[in-house]
């Protein structure tokens, strides 16, 4: 099988899943609740709630923002753990991963093909709650010009742009944690085991960052700037928040990339 047949065929896998399709609605349905208890409510008091939500009530297109920012601390990190934790440890338990390894040079391509697979969740992820944060957004609140955080006003096409960017970036940090996930997966035939280890790094790390103690640790990990899209929200656009988290994910990816291919290259899968 081709590379790209082989890819075809893993996103066709991924996205036929019922479980991937329950993750995505449930990551679709936090921006609808909180849309829908703003508008149900006289909303928070100002200062008070996660960033962004006092605005949700004067312009819809906020609960996309709102929506992203409630979901990278936990629920997003979750839904990339099931997906990264069974890449090769769901192949391996089920005994379907000898007969992808047709030939001892087709495991780098395999490894390479889960990861993109896992990415290209990431990314439907992000998506999934920035575009139904927009339309019940827009269905429960006026929408139109958008403030930014820099003052400038900006149109309401131009704010959508913004929040696609938004998305982007989320999908972009989750990037090292599917790596590290993909690793992780390599170690065990236990795709449960790996998905709870990834998610119990997911927090660790996160509260790793919140102790002062540790402030020389915290531009390593990989969840420095995972809510580091403010930047992405002024005029113009400062990108280097935008830059140093991608320099940081892609530096998980070549370490823990290769340690993924390191073990891997060497995985009994007959046994």
């Amino acid at each position: 099988m081709s590379s790209s047949g082989l890819l075809a065929n893993e996103v066709a896998l991924l996205f036929r899943r019922r479980r991937t399709w329950a993750m995505l609605l449930a990551l679709g349905a936090v921006p609808v609740l909180i849309a829908v208890a703003v508008r149900l409510t006289s909303g928070p008091p100002s200062g008070r709630g996660p960033a962004f939500l006092d605005r949700v009530a004067g312009n819809g297109l906020f609960v996309a923002i709102t929506g992203l920012l409630v979901c990278i601390p936990l629920f997003l990190p979750l839904t990339v753990a099931v997906v990264s934790g069974d890449t090769i440890a769901g192949e391996a338990g089920t005994g379907t991963l000898r007969y992808l390894l047709t030939a001892p040079a087709s495991r780098p391509r395999l490894l390479l093909v889960k990861f993109i697979v896992a990415a290209l969740f990431c990314l439907a992820a992000a998506a999934m709650v920035a575009v139904c944060g927009l339309g019940i957004g827009a269905l429960l609140f006026p929408t139109g010009p958008v403030t930014l955080l820099s003052g400038t006003t900006i149109s309401a096409p131009a704010a959508v742009l913004r929040v696609g960017l938004v998305a982007l970036y989320v999908a972009v940090s989750l990037l090292g944690l599917t790596m590290l996930g993909l690793f992780i997966s390599t170690l065990t035939d236990v795709p449960v085991g790996a998905m709870a280890a990834i998610a119990v790094l997911a927090v660790t790390a996160q509260i790793l960052g919140q102790l002062p103690q540790l402030d020389w640790l915290h531009p390593w990990l990989f969840t420095h700037h995972w809510l580091g899209f403010a930047d992405l929200l002024r005029d113009p656009i400062r990108w280097s928040e935008f830059g140093q988290n991608a320099l940081l994910q892609g530096g998980y990816l070549l370490v823990f990339g290769a340690l993924a291919y390191g073990r891997f290259a060497s995985k009994d899968v007959l046994s």
